[in-house]
């Protein structure tokens, strides 16, 4: 017994340490949380589609702990589960859609289950139903005036208006479940761009500090009069000024040696003396605040005049 302890133990252990592993490397969603997604159809109703036609909608950014949930290019993927056509004298029509799939890059795909709180323009019952709306006010109006009489008789038996999505129609759907996202594709949900260094802003709150450059300066010695003194190269070694790391949303960012606002456009230019040029609702002021104060960097927001000065 007393050998075969020491063997338990490294299986326990061994076993214990793969358990952590995978549980760490889940990404947990939990129920409640609210989806944004955009259905690129140009015309989705019960008069274009039949039920059980398929439907991808676009998922928005979604940011939880400070870092994007969905990798970029994930698509909800769902079908028309059932519909009503508006009535002739009453009754509105509705849509009922069910998204039952997450696709994410890579060709891998999550069960999950949603429904619909909210669409532009249309009301969402209880059930998760799109109804549509009809037009009371306008009716009320044209049947005061006599001369239209003629007209609302004849279009009396016409079907009412159909709950129609049209193109980048965005709506709000509610996790219902629980749903869990593997860990690579939770963190590396946004791919660092050619232009930014993958050490330069991380997820983890770990920041690079730049290092100096070594720029070499040649000190020429003046020549005397009886025998001329060649040029002798001297290296110092100087430090470069500090890089400021301006962070996007979605969780890239940038490294910018300077930075300044034109036209409702931050300008930067790297380390290199490329210049980049940001539109202002793509930067995330809070967070770039808040990574450049830990590193003890200022970052101002000022003109390219002040900067010249």
């Amino acid at each position: 017994m007393p050998r075969k302890l020491p063997v338990l133990t490294l299986a326990f252990c061994f076993f214990f340490s793969v358990f952590a592993q995978s549980a760490a490397a889940r990404d947990l969603i939990p129920a409640g949380t609210i989806l944004q997604c955009t259905i690129d159809e140009p015309n989705f109703s019960s008069k274009t589609a039949m039920v059980g036609d398929p439907l991808l909608c676009h998922l928005s950014s979604l940011r939880s702990f400070g870092h994007s949930v969905f990798p970029r290019g994930a698509m909800l993927s769902g079908h028309l589960q059932d519909y009503k056509d508006p009535g002739h004298f009453v009754g509105k029509g509705w849509i009922q859609l069910e998204f039952d799939r997450i696709i994410l890059p890579g060709a891998q795909e999550l069960p999950l289950t949603t429904k619909i709180i909210s669409a532009p323009h249309m009301k969402v019952d209880k059930q998760g139903d799109i109804r549509g709306r009809g037009h009371p006010t306008r009716d009320a109006v044209e049947w005061m005036i006599p001369p239209l009489w003629p007209i609302k008789v004849v279009t009396l038996p016409a079907r009412g208006p159909f709950p129609t999505l049209k193109g980048e129609t965005r709506v709000s759907l509610r996790l219902m479940e629980d749903i869990e996202l593997p860990f690579p594709t939770a963190r590396n949900s946004v791919p660092m761009p050619p232009w930014a260094t993958p050490s330069s802003y991380g997820y983890s709150g770990a920041l690079a500090s730049p290092q100096p450059v070594i720029r070499p300066s040649t000190v020429v010695q003046p020549a005397s009069y009886t025998q001329p003194v060649a040029a002798t190269p001297v290296t110092t070694s100087g430090s470069a000024p500090q890089m400021t790391v301006i962070a996007l949303r979605g969780g890239a960012a940038y490294l910018a040696r300077e930075y300044w606002i034109q036209n409702g456009e931050m300008h930067c230019v790297s380390a290199t003396g490329a210049e980049q040029s940001l539109p202002l609702e793509k930067i995330d002021i809070g967070e770039t605040v808040r990574v450049n104060q830990e590193r003890n960097v200022d970052f101002v927001l000022q003109s390219r005049d002040v900067i010249e000065q």
